[in-house]
């Protein structure tokens, strides 16, 4: 019977059923971060159970890492405790931790894959919800709450209901400056925030094999935001050569044998998904959110959506948007005062996309009034982008270049905007207030955010480069 990569994935990592239907999963490795790993530790050592397989665990240390030079690094009060009590539980239970200062430190989502920590075909889990991000290598992975988290240290399975299978087809070309966060973008736009609901999505067609494998990550990201449970596109030759030599990749004979077996995983080509959705993707103009929910989103030429044919039931939730953002149904886009921008997270922070911002940059100074910060996904990241210079273009263009964390995604470290900042960033929420109090963001690829910070407003970064702006 033909199978999808998700079929393929799930049947050789089911270990049992439990009575209540959930399928037991297998756990190829996981990663911890110090938000949620600690309340799992304790209520272990409660229980007097030990981690089954610490040699599988990981903790990173990336959602409260400051951003400052690691010499004017102080303790923060306020997250002190957390950061401790993630240090304590990883010693205990013998647990490999990429601490601040680690050579390999860096965003859990970022740090994985770059080691050769996640594989295609394996499965893998993070107690944080963009743990999807490694579907870019076609490796199936789930964002966990912490009693899952402590289920899965006590015994190295995840009891799920089986997902349905959703594949959305990315046909077309991209033009110049869209990028993979815009295809991302539009399918929100297309299927809105609960599209994918119960469903693993696959994403695949020309446009998804054209993406590089950090392209396909960012993609993968956020698949999260489209209601899934998690996505994956089906490894190639680019991923294999992406893996290859990373330091825990197969070596020798291993890796000939990975590579026979990853190339069984894509999906047959008569087999059946629950649900297929297709996108055109030739034309796509660069993306941004207009509001506070991933899926509000327009092209940078686009107005606010005029919501007076809306049902009622559903227009006061789009009016309080709107309301949140400061905007008008038929207001533009273009041309919005920008206060700050921020490039970063584990949707856009690897090497690529800071070669992407940087090609905007270089040259040019932010605008009077802005102010940019950038914050490389890993400490290797940080490292290779030092050794192309791109440092210097973005401290010469009045960015300031941060050391690796979570950052602004969500303010944990303390990096935020003041109230009423109109914030256009690489990251993948726009809620209300997840920038800070009153803080008003537009999601956006790299490209378009550095256009912005050099104009000091929402810029149509194609005008930019052809000097129209």
């Amino acid at each position: 019977m033909p199978r999808t990569l998700f079929d393929k994935i799930w049947e050789a990592h089911s270990v049992g059923t439990r009575v209540d239907g959930r399928v037991l999963l297998y756990m190829d490795r996981h990663v911890l971060h110090e938000l949620h790993a600690p309340h799992a530790f304790r209520k272990l050592q409660a229980a007097n159970r030990p981690v089954r397989r610490p040699d599988l665990t990981f903790s990173a240390m990336d959602h409260t890492a400051s951003s400052l030079p690691l010499a004017q690094q102080t303790p923060n009060a306020q997250t002190q405790a957390i950061v401790d009590a993630m240090r304590e539980g990883s010693r205990r239970n013998g647990i490999r931790i990429f601490d601040i200062g680690d050579p390999e430190h860096g965003i859990s989502h970022v740090v994985a894959p770059e080691l050769g920590m996640v594989l295609p075909g394996a499965t893998h889990a993070v107690p944080d919800s963009h743990a999807c991000t490694v579907g870019g290598l076609g490796a199936l992975a789930f964002g966990v709450g912490t009693t899952e988290l402590e289920h899965i240290l006590a015994t190295q399975v995840l009891a799920l209901a089986r997902p349905k299978r959703m594949r959305i087809r990315l046909d077309g070309t991209l033009g110049p400056q869209v990028e993979s966060k815009d295809v991302a973008l539009r399918i929100l736009s297309q299927i809105g925030v609960a599209g994918g609901r119960g469903h693993i999505l696959e994403f695949s067609g020309p446009v998804a094999r054209a993406l590089s494998i950090e392209g396909r990550m960012t993609l993968c990201n956020l698949s999260i935001e489209m209601g899934s449970r998690s996505g994956m596109i089906a490894p190639d030759d680019a991923t294999f050569n992406w893996i290859a030599g990373r330091p825990w990749a197969p070596q020798g004979a291993m890796w000939d044998e990975a590579i026979a077996y990853w190339r069984t995983l894509p999906t047959d080509d008569d087999a059946v998904f629950d649900k297929e959705v297709v996108v055109e993707c030739t034309g796509l103009e660069p993306q941004i959110t207009w509001g506070t929910d991933p899926a509000q989103v327009v092209g940078i030429s686009g107005r606010v959506p005029d919501f007076s044919s809306v049902d009622t039931s559903k227009r006061a939730a789009l009016e309080k948007s709107l309301a949140y953002m400061g905007l008008a149904a038929g207001d533009m886009i273009e041309g919005l005062p920008v206060q700050r921008v921020f490039i970063g997270s584990c949707t856009n922070a690897r090497l690529p996309d800071l070669e992407v911002a940087a090609n905007i940059l270089r040259g040019r100074k932010i605008a009077p009034g802005v102010k940019a910060l950038v914050v490389p996904g890993s400490a290797k990241v940080k490292r290779d982008a030092e050794a192309k210079g791109l440092d210097r273009v973005f401290r010469d263009a009045g960015f300031v270049w941060g050391e690796t964390a979570c950052s602004m995604c969500a303010g944990a470290n303390g990096d935020r905007g003041e109230p009423g900042d109109r914030v256009l960033s690489t990251t993948n929420r726009n809620f209300e207030n997840r920038q800070g109090p009153g803080v008003r963001t537009h999601l956006v690829g790299a490209a378009l955010a550095a256009a912005a910070a050099v104009t000091g407003r929402i810029t149509d970064v194609r005008k930019l480069v052809a000097g129209g702006a």
